[in-house]
């Protein structure tokens, strides 16, 4: 890239202060901060590079309200955004709030949804969390992750894609595909969603927090794919320090300095 580069394996704290961190860890009895891989400037430079890849990066199920996205969101579960789709365009038609989903039943609802998986049980919980809307918000979808997730059939991940979505919040949903990319490139590797959702917000730099798990996402379904990545197509390839790099361009030995960023 013709830049010069300051040596990646450059440590700037000293051996006696990393041992007084480790002892001070200790002593508190809490878990050192987590540490990617990539430096700070190599992140940045990563989601620089989304940003300019998809400026104003959308999520792919179709909604009218905060109400039939919770629906749509919690109907994605184990099934593509594609069949979703084609399953809520004429549910949604029918039903766009709590009440007319409730007048609707649960057996006229499983009529409009059973091309997708599980649908007998995913019936249940719309009917179930239409009549919680009703009963314990005023038919209002609720804007905070503790509320959303008293919603039957919502869990952690359909509340942080609602909250981001419809309200607008800094939240990050790891699905299968944010789960794999952070694991697979070591961005922000962990053994749950939680810890790899808790790893990426410690290290995805706040400007970028927002966009971030649509970036991901569309990332992981569009070219860093689950049986085979595609590592030609790929933005960021030359940073990447996955071992299933599928192209020859080698991963950084070095750190990108803070003038990339134009700092």
């Amino acid at each position: 890239m013709g830049l010069e580069y300051r040596s990646f394996m450059a440590n700037p704290r000293s051996k006696s202060s990393t041992q007084t961190v480790k002892k001070s860890n200790v002593a508190t009895g809490r878990k050192p901060a987590f540490r990617s891989i990539y430096s700070k400037a190599e992140i940045d430079e990563i989601f620089r590079r989304f940003s300019l890849q998809r400026p104003e990066p959308k999520g792919e199920l179709e909604h009218i309200n905060p109400f039939t996205l919770v629906v749509a969101v919690a109907l994605s579960a184990q099934a593509t955004d594609v069949g979703v789709n084609k399953a809520t365009r004429a549910l949604f038609a029918a039903a766009d709030t709590p009440q007319k989903m409730l007048d609707l039943g649960e057996e006229r609802i499983r009529d409009f949804i059973k091309t997708i998986g599980l649908y007998r049980n995913k019936a249940k919980n719309v009917v179930a969390l239409s009549a919680k809307l009703l009963q314990d918000f005023d038919g209002e979808v609720p804007q905070t992750r503790e509320g959303l997730m008293t919603l039957p059939g919502v869990g952690r991940k359909t509340a942080n894609v609602v909250l981001s979505m419809a309200f607008g919040q800094s939240t990050l949903a790891v699905d299968t595909h944010i789960f794999r990319i952070a694991n697979r490139i070591g961005l922000a590797p962990g053994k749950t969603p939680d810890e790899v959702e808790q790893r990426l917000m410690q290290v995805i730099p706040d400007r970028y927090l927002y966009h971030a798990h649509h970036w991901l996402i569309l990332h992981g379904r569009y070219c860093c794919k689950a049986r085979k990545p595609e590592c030609e197509h790929c933005v960021i390839a030359d940073l990447c320090r996955s071992p299933e790099k599928t192209c020859d361009i080698p991963a950084p030995l070095v750190e990108l300095p803070a003038k990339i960023l134009g700092e």
